[in-house]
Formats: structure tokens, C-alpha cells, sequence
């Protein structure tokens, strides 16, 4: 129930988050809105107000804004200023865009957000989140949810201390001072010497929950929110570019339900998770939707540069008739990643 609600709330802000830079855009260029929706299906609650329907309907992934004239369909009693169809070229772009820009802008401000008021994550604390199987941890008895307080009577309060320590001192025994609840302990363990990294190691990882932030300032975590979703953007565009060019293999992508999981599993660590999770979909969605592919925005401002050049429009029919194609194509795509996805799920019990 907490992955359900979890995705429906993250699914739900950035839909809206994309359909409101169609919806402003379009108010702004002065076309008409017929309706602006928050999901998908039968209608759940519904209020017009001016010549917006402005609803709410029942399947929670999805939404849309829906305009005169977007599909060239005829509308006899609406104003030509006020229809889609009948805009300049470069309004009719900018609707198109607005959509991903927003997605974009929400990326910015949910990092901006976080960075200001939690801080940016400088390091983990002393709890174990892992310990490795066959490892020296596991046959010295530590377990997950420990806290390592200690090492040979030093205190450690993150686990650059506690690595510091335990690189450093291959084939030598430490005693590690441990907290378990209310109880404490000692442990006498002797990291294992690794020979690839040359370093000691005893089979531990930290927990990713146990986050030690560092404080800055509204200002500077503006800066790092814009610096964040660039850094993230520039990587999902090169990742996109080596698929595409067969560098990597796409067996890795995740459709809505192994999205959902992943949403899940990022409740499951807190609210930093989530929100930080919210803003990498948002970013993919927003560059994902503006790929030249048909039934996307992508594709319609390709068409829209088109006009632009050659100050001659393609016929609507066929425009429209490429959309559906690629609308029937998508969706089969979409059965096919779900179906990766389930049967991923199912492999991994």
C-alpha cells in the first residue's frame, strides 16, 4: 500500500507538473483550453470555470490538456484566434515545449529544495546496512542495523572514519566497539587484504539511510539544484545516445511497474529518497517525451520545425495518421517493458 500511494503521488505531480506547462502556455498564447485533467478514464470530480473543464478522473497515471484546434478537428463556434491549428508557428512550439521544460524546472526545484532545507548528503553514518556473506563481518557475528562506535578505542561517526581505518590496516586486528539497540559490544575481527584494491576490507557496507547532510545556503543550494539536473540531464542524454548507437544494451530499461518498484524500494529509505527519485523521473520524462518519436511532442515540433522552414504545413490527416501509428507502436513498447518488468520482479523471489 505505501509503493501504491507513493507512486500515485509521484506519477501524479509530475503529470500535472508537464500537462500545467501545456495549460500555461497555452493561456498565455492565447488559445482555448476545453479541458485540463489529472489522470486518465472515467470522471471522478469535475468544475468549468470560464471555457476550462477542469477535472479529475480515475485512473491516477496520466492526464492531459486538451485544446481547440490541436488535432485540426473543426470547431465552427470557436474563435480562429483562439484555436491551436491557427496559431504562428512558434506559439504553437512553445506549447509543445512547455510541457518538458516544466518536467525540467521541477527537477531544479525539488534538488533546490532539498539541498536547501535538509542539506546535500556529505557522507553515511555508522550504521551497517549490508554485511556480505562468507565475509570477516559476518563470521565476527555483525549484522545489519549495527552501529560501529569505535575502533580501537577511537570513535567513528561516519563511515569515511570507519573505511579510513579498516583500509588502512589489512591483516591486522581491530577491535570494533558495537552498538546493537541497547546492548554493547566488542568485536575483535582482522581485515582481509584485498588484493584489486589494495586495500583491508571486512564485508560491510553502509546503511542508506543513515545520511549525514551538510547544511548550505538557499542560495547555494539553488545553484547545486541547477547544477544536479544539468549533471543528470548531460548523463541521460549520453546514456541515451550509446543505446541508441548499440554501446549499451536497453535489457536495463524500466517501464511503469518496474518504475513503481523502484519507487517503492525509495519510500522504504525516506522522504530524500523519493523526492530525489521524483526528480530523476521527471528529468527522463521530460527529455523521453521530446525524442522525435510519433504521438510524442518530440515529433510534433519536428513537424513544427518543418513548417517553420518550409512555410508550408503537412497535411493534417497524414500528421495525425503518423501520430496513431506511433501511438499503436508505444504502446505496444510499453506491454513489452511491462512484461520485462513482471517477469524481472518475478526472478528476483
Amino acid at each position: 500500500m505505501q509503493t501504491l500511494i507513493a507512486a500515485i503521488i509521484v506519477f501524479g505531480i509530475i503529470i500535472f507538473v508537464h500537462e500545467f506547462g501545456h495549460f500555461i502556455m497555452a493561456k498565455l498564447t492565447g488559445v482555448r483550453v476545453e479541458e485540463f485533467s489529472l489522470g486518465m478514464g472515467p470522471l471522478l470530480l469535475g468544475h468549468k470555470r470560464g471555457e476550462t473543464k477542469y477535472s479529475l478522473r480515475a485512473i491516477p497515471i496520466g492526464g492531459y490538456c486538451k485544446m481547440t484546434g490541436e488535432n485540426y478537428e473543426a470547431e465552427e463556434e470557436v474563435p480562429e484566434h483562439k484555436r491551436f491549428d491557427k496559431k504562428p508557428v512558434w506559439a504553437r512550439m512553445s506549447i509543445i515545449v512547455a510541457g518538458s521544460f516544466m518536467n525540467i524546472l521541477l527537477a531544479v526545484v525539488i534538488f533546490a529544495l532539498l539541498y536547501s532545507a535538509i542539506g546535500i548528503p556529505k557522507d553515511f553514518g555508522n550504521t551497517i546496512g549490508q554485511v556480505e556473506a562468507n565475509s570477516v563481518a559476518e563470521a565476527g557475528g555483525l549484522q545489519a542495523g549495527d552501529r560501529i562506535t569505535k575502533i580501537n578505542d577511537q570513535s567513528v561517526k561516519n563511515w569515511t572514519d570507519i573505511t579510513k581505518v579498516i583500509h588502512n590496516y589489512p591483516n591486522q586486528e581491530l577491535t570494533l566497539e558495537i552498538q546493537r539497540g541497547q546492548e554493547k559490544f566488542t568485536v575483535a575481527l582482522t581485515p582481509r587484504y584485498n588484493e584489486e584494491l589494495k586495500i583491508g576490507i571486512i564485508g560491510i557496507t553502509p546503511s542508506e539511510q543513515d545520511i549525514i547532510f551538510q547544511k548550505t545556503g538557499v542560495l547555494n543550494g539553488i545553484r547545486r539544484g541547477f547544477e544536479q539536473t544539468f549533471a543528470i540531464t548531460r548523463l541521460m542524454l549520453e546514456q541515451l545516445g550509446m543505446m541508441v548507437t548499440g554501446k549499451v544494451a536497453a535489457d536495463g530499461v524500466a517501464g511503469p511497474v518496474g518504475i513503481i518498484q523502484l519507487i517503492g524500494q525509495s519510500a522504504a529509505y525516506g522522504f530524500f529518497y523519493v523526492a530525489n527519485f521524483t526528480a530523476i523521473i521527471s528529468i527522463n520524462l521530460g527529455i523521453i517525451n521530446m525524442l522525435p518519436i510519433p504521438a510524442l511532442d518530440g515529433s510534433r515540433f519536428l513537424f513544427l520545425l518543418y513548417e517553420g522552414i518550409f512555410r508550408r504545413r503537412i497535411n493534417p490527416e497524414k500528421e495525425n495518421f503518423v501520430h496513431l501509428i506511433g501511438f499503436a507502436l508505444l504502446i505496444m513498447l510499453m506491454v513489452f517493458i511491462t512484461y520485462q518488468d513482471v517477469a524481472r520482479i518475478a526472478r528476483s523471489f
